[in-house]
């Protein structure tokens, strides 16, 4: 059975629009799943899917005449004087295509639907002369409303905190906890998730980890330490929303701080982990300017270390967080801390088990800062006003 994701309505919307459709994200996060859902919703038979990572299917652009291409898309029964989609997967394995994507649109007018592993590939694949003409869209692990949809269950969430605040259910908590539970535990890789059981679950994951290693860091990189480069990634788990520090990092591994920078940019534009920034403001300057680091999955980070599970939900937060707009961390030299911010206006401190001290922390740094509002964001249900769950996050 085929589950739709909820990014899937905002792609379709441009099926017969003239851009460049690019979907980036982690491998395993289901972009090949979502674009053959969206290619069997085109009605016209003049479209076809390949695969680039499969060398058969690069012999099809290995032509220094573009027009021959064409050609070649004829034998797949393509008619180039209709309107054709032309859906190609994992771009990034054939950089040399961005020229020919860019000939193709400009002199056919095909229609382009792209996927990619790597925003760093992404970003510097197409040339400045297609600035204007392609949207891009990053898919993620699932969100905890599409894992409930995963496991057959579907529900409404309220968007603004301030719903989520107010309209939190003990009964509509406790239904949930038991798949909250095993959400942060194996987190939203679809192939996951959909597996039923447990030792198989932690298995697949331990497959989409060495299939990362395989294809984005040892073919794309082709990083020579691959043993430093797995060290860094365990040494960063467990600093699990901590600072970074660079040189510390450096120092344990044996290598210089240009190596780790290197490495860990990488790891970012993979979509394998996310830094956070510090915020700051005129009056309150952060402590420092050193990013927080966390991780693209909860079940990564349960499979490969033990970290403390207050680390691990505040990962999920981040996670279930990220797309609502700017999102930042502010600590005082003091040593006070606020989790997160959000665009500047919504302060949330991360508890497993959120207390009113919790509560009176985030308020008084938030109003501080002069945010508009503040909650704590729990596991735990907590009846009192301020408190969200966190599995009510979409």
């Amino acid at each position: 059975m085929l589950y739709s994701r909820k990014i899937q309505k905002q792609l379709e919307k441009h099926i017969d629009s003239p851009e460049i459709i690019v979907l980036t994200g982690m491998r395993r996060v289901g972009k090949t799943t979502l674009y053959r859902a969206i290619y069997d919703k085109i009605p016209s038979e003049n479209k076809i899917f390949l695969d680039i990572e499969n060398p058969v299917t690069r012999k099809i652009f290995e032509e220094t005449n573009y027009d021959t291409i064409v050609s070649n898309f004829k034998e797949f029964g393509i008619n180039p004087a209709k309107k054709t989609y032309i859906f190609l997967d994992e771009i990034q394995a054939m950089p040399e295509i961005s020229k020919i994507v860019k000939y193709l649109y400009d002199h056919y007018g095909f229609k382009f639907f792209l996927t990619g592993s790597s925003s760093y590939y992404m970003k510097n694949l197409f040339p400045e002369s297609l600035a204007g003409r392609k949207f891009v869209f990053e898919l993620y692990p699932l969100d905890f409303e599409e894992f409930l949809i995963f496991n057959g269950q579907k529900r409404e969430f309220y968007h603004s905190f301030a719903e989520k605040d107010s309209g939190k259910s003990r009964l509509r908590h406790d239904l949930a906890l038991g798949l909250y539970n095993e959400y942060l535990t194996f987190g939203g890789f679809p192939q996951v998730v959909l597996e039923p059981d447990p030792v198989r679950k932690k298995m697949h994951i331990e497959d989409i980890f060495k299939s990362y290693f395989e294809k984005d860091v040892q073919v794309m990189a082709g990083f020579r330490e691959i043993n430093l480069f797995r060290d860094l990634i365990l040494l960063l788990m467990v600093r699990t929303g901590a600072k970074l520090d660079i040189s510390r990092l450096a120092s344990e591994l044996g290598t210089s701080r240009e190596t780790i920078s290197s490495y860990i940019a990488f790891l970012e534009s993979t979509f394998f982990i996310s830094r956070v920034g510090p915020f700051t403001t005129s009056t309150d300057k952060a402590v420092s300017k050193a990013p927080k680091v966390y991780f693209c999955d909860t079940g990564i980070l349960n499979s490969f270390t033990k970290i403390d599970e207050g680390a691990v939900f505040e990962n999920a937060v981040f996670n279930a967080i990220k797309r609502r707009g700017d999102i930042r961390y502010f600590q005082r030299y003091s040593g006070k801390e606020l989790d997160f911010v959000v665009s500047g206006e919504i302060g949330l401190e991360a508890k497993c088990r959120g207390c009113g001290k919790d509560l009176h922390h985030a308020h008084k740094i938030s109003d501080m800062l002069g945010l508009k509002e503040s909650y704590v964001l729990t596991r735990e249900f907590n009846d009192a006003p301020g408190f969200i769950p966190a599995m009510e996050l979409e």
